[in-house]
């Protein structure tokens, strides 16, 4: 990769269940606090989920909320607080060289469903469907309002990644900036999940969703009585530029995408593969040209399922033998699973880490499952170390694709 543009994160604009900017994030995920509620599902009744609460009209009209999409509200709200915290003065930028480079889970249930609980009202009557069905439900919605609201007029598209899609479209706008293809890109993870009945029936049906009498505690990864996913929405956006354009316009680099890899398991639906995950991230490393004794921070997939975490667990083991200086953590013990924007979220909560050499903990475990015992595991209060130059971010998601991307302090050899 020493040979191709370096890739610089410039800025990011976020919203999760426990902060919409990364200052608030970020002290809650060192202050140990968790934000879940429990909503009201449709057909399933209460479940705890992560829920965010951003200011809609900040960055909308109101015409522009009444035909959008929820997801849509989350990308454009992102975008904008990443523009705005990456200092680039938006009326000279070239419009035309601007991608819109967003990870999507699932995209659409939640209008469908919508209408067809609408229309039920009216016995199925088709003439109660809303005109704005198509353009809510096709898969670049969350993309494409993003540059309408901008007035981007370069590419833009979504990456359908499952769970991994949030590490997915960072790299595909890294890749685009090498290319050439974009000047600059916004890029990140995107999720409505909580406002789709299908989604939780379909975890309840595996029995994968999760729950405790305390929404705080439910999603509690690596603990011997998890019991499954806390499904959450949320979003997290990046400006990423290529580095000899940051350093021009006298840019504040957050940090340099180093390497990554993306994989598939063809192993199984669901279940993930050891195999494949250790694979994913040894070739990160070597892109990065890293070693394993070279990460201070893995910031670990884990959805708190049975499986699922023993499954990561054992890859990671096989990678970080003999690495005193690499701390384990996770992100969804606060917030939940938030589907798309998941890696894009947890890889932001950690970023503060380069300036302030904290490392923010998995919460929520009151008894640590042998099969998931990791040496370097951050559990329940934060620690600080010494250094934190570069961190590993993990992302697996259904059909097995697996994501790694590992991100460096800039000015780090």
């Amino acid at each position: 990769m020493s040979s191709k543009p370096r890739i610089v994160i410039t800025g990011l604009g976020l919203t999760a269940p426990n902060g919409n900017s990364l200052g608030e994030f970020r002290a809650n995920l060192l202050a140990g606090k968790a934000r879940i509620a429990v909503i009201d599902v449709r057909h399933m009744g209460k479940h705890p989920a992560g829920v965010c609460d951003f200011d809609t009209n900040k960055w909308q009209k109101r015409k522009e909320l009444r035909i959008g999409t929820r997801v849509g509200s989350i990308s454009i709200f992102c975008a904008r607080e990443a523009l705005g915290d990456s200092g680039l003065d938006w009326d000279k930028v070239d419009k035309s060289r601007v991608g819109v480079y967003l990870g999507i889970t699932e995209h659409g249930n939640v209008e469908t469903e919508n209408e067809i609980h609408n229309i039920s009202q009216f016995g199925n009557d088709t003439k109660y469907w809303t005109h704005h069905h198509n353009p809510r439900t096709v898969a670049n919605n969350p993309a494409g309002e993003v540059t309408m609201n901008m007035g981007i007029t370069g590419p833009h598209y979504t990456i359908g990644a499952a769970c991994a899609a949030g590490n997915a479209g960072l790299i595909q706008a890294a890749q685009m900036l090498q290319l050439g293809e974009v000047d600059i890109a916004f890029a990140g993870g995107v999720s409505e999940s909580i406002h789709t009945f299908g989604i939780f029936a379909g975890f309840k049906n595996q029995g994968a969703l999760g729950a405790h009498e305390d929404p705080t505690k439910a999603s509690r990864p690596f603990d011997k009585n998890r019991n499954g996913i806390v499904i959450s929405e949320g979003g997290a956006i990046y400006v990423l530029e290529r580095l000899d354009d940051a350093l021009a316009r006298g840019a504040r680099i957050i940090a340099e995408i180093a390497g990554w890899c993306i994989n598939s398991d063809a192993t199984d639906a669901v279940l993930p593969n050891p195999e494949r995950q250790t694979e994913c991230v040894h070739m990160a490393l070597k892109r990065a040209g890293m070693k394993p004794q070279d990460i201070h921070i893995v910031s670990t997939h884990a959805t708190a399922t049975a499986l699922g975490d023993i499954q990561e667990c054992t890859a990671l083991r096989n990678v970080f033998t003999d690495c005193p200086d690499t701390k384990i953590n996770n992100t969804k013990s606060f917030i939940g699973h938030c589907m798309g924007a998941a890696g894009a979220l947890e890889l932001a909560g950690n970023l503060p880490s380069f300036e302030d050499n904290w490392v923010h903990p998995t919460i929520n475990i009151d008894e640590l499952d042998p099969e998931c015992a990791m040496p370097g595991l951050v559990i329940n209060q934060p620690i600080k170390v010494a250094r934190v130059d570069t961190i590993l971010n993990n992302s697996f998601g259904m059909l097995g694709i697996n994501s790694a991307l590992i991100v460096k302090k800039y000015g780090v050899a």
